[in-house]
């Protein structure tokens, strides 16, 4: 198979395993899942979904973040881990929001990523999710299921998210992401397959008999 077959092959096998996906950080609007996103670096989705309930009872909009102190942020999500980085640009991103955006989340990649502690994945993940804008955000699951497939050489998240928007339609990209992520859950895990035991990595390279090596 050439890499564009390889890419059709995984689009066609994922939608038929995920024809209806959604994002799995519990939400209501562009903000609480603008600070779940933040809270799920390094930590599982599980524990996030977790922790955000105590702290959007508390405050589910920039107005009731601020009032919060950034120690009452961090003992709440400190389940989550990195728990007085992630309080300070949580406390910080919802006073930005409250002074340049009237309250709102920005809806522009560059007014997101100028957000305290919002990266361009993140950003990604909210203008994809929130606000339906094509965005190919690459996570750990992406970005190594992507090298097993031979979709990317992996050299870093920026190229393989190069690579992927340039293989698949620009109409796919914000569902494939999420798909992609479900299936490196379940199917090829780091320690459950190595690029020769799930269905896709067969199915895409029947013949491979060594293990792949990914980069992180």
């Amino acid at each position: 198979m050439t890499k564009q077959e390889r890419a059709d092959t995984a689009a066609q096998m994922l939608e038929e395993l995920y024809p209806s996906v959604t994002i799995p950080l519990d939400h209501k609007d562009p903000y609480t899942l603008l600070v779940a996103v933040l809270l799920s670096a390094q930590c599982t989705d599980a524990r996030v979904n977790l922790t955000t309930p105590e702290l959007f009872a508390r405050a589910d909009t920039p107005h009731k973040m601020v009032k919060l102190s950034v120690k009452d942020i961090e003992s709440i999500i400190r389940p989550c881990g990195l728990a007085p980085a992630k309080a300070k640009a949580i406390h910080g991103l919802s006073g930005r929001i409250l002074e340049r955006h009237r309250g709102q989340v920005p809806k522009t990649f560059e007014e997101l990523e100028a957000l305290p502690g919002v990266g361009h994945k993140t950003a990604s993940v909210v203008m994809a999710q929130a606000f339906g804008v094509p965005a190919f955000p690459v996570d750990t699951h992406i970005h190594r299921l992507a090298q097993r497939w031979k979709l990317t050489d992996g050299r870093n998240v920026q190229q393989t998210e190069r690579d992927l928007k340039k293989l698949f339609p620009r109409d796919r990209w914000n569902k494939l992401h999420i798909q992609i992520i479900l299936y490196g859950r379940e199917h090829c895990t780091a320690r459950g397959c190595d690029g020769t035991k799930c269905r896709i990595c067969r199915t895409l390279f029947p013949s491979r008999r060594k293990p792949v090596q990914t980069r992180k």
